[in-house]
């Protein structure tokens, strides 16, 4: 069941059938609670409910993107097992437009089918990697932040704007040297490990 603009805890959600979205989900030690603390005081002044929150995202994607936390993505194998989950709604969930797989977050784009929930979505997502990655590791305990970050597309222009994003974000953090699609350049090309997986469909 959608639940139409809800929260659930830092950051509305925007759950409307057949709506398109682009979302980002990280891993549970991504982004320490004191830093989300500390940019949510520092937006406070900030009225517009939207500029604020864009101005939070913001704040937390800079962040994220110099790969804290065990930024588990990193591994090809782990990387692999979330694509595998995005894979597996198209078409029947959604129309998977785009992603990307980071080190320590997941950029998606999706037109979600009829009678199809976006929240619904992201819970499957999350909890059947979970499971899996946990298992890959060896590890217990929380993978992913409860919450995620989601944008209703509105108009061409701006699902536009989203697929930029989502395939620039590689390259601006330096785990790719190019938009490209397909698995990411090799380590020694990059400087890095590679942080996962970019296709579109």
């Amino acid at each position: 069941m959608n639940k139409g603009i809800h929260t659930r805890g830092y950051l509305p959600h925007w759950d409307f059938e057949k709506s398109t979205q682009a979302v980002t989900f990280r891993l549970a030690d991504s982004v320490p609670a004191e830093a989300l603390r500390g940019w949510n005081r520092e937006i406070i002044s900030i009225l517009d409910i939207t500029t604020r929150e864009k101005e939070l995202h913001k704040l937390i994607a800079k962040y994220e993107d110099g790969g804290h936390g065990g930024s588990v993505l990193k591994i090809p194998e782990c990387a692999a097992i979330i694509q595998g989950k995005l894979i597996e709604g198209h078409p029947t969930l959604y129309r998977l437009i785009d992603w990307c797989v980071m080190p320590n977050h997941v950029h998606v784009l999706i037109k979600l089918a009829e009678k199809q929930s976006l929240h619904e979505i992201v819970r499957l997502w999350k909890g059947g990697s979970s499971i899996e990655i946990n298992r890959l590791l060896d590890r217990t305990g929380p993978l992913w932040q409860r919450e995620y970050y989601d944008r209703l597309v509105r108009d061409m222009d701006h699902l536009y704007s989203c697929i930029v994003y989502i395939r620039n974000n590689p390259v601006k953090a330096n785990y790719a040297i190019s938009r490209k699609n397909g698995p990411f350049p090799p380590p020694e090309r990059t400087g890095k490990r590679s942080a996962g997986f970019s296709r579109r469909v």
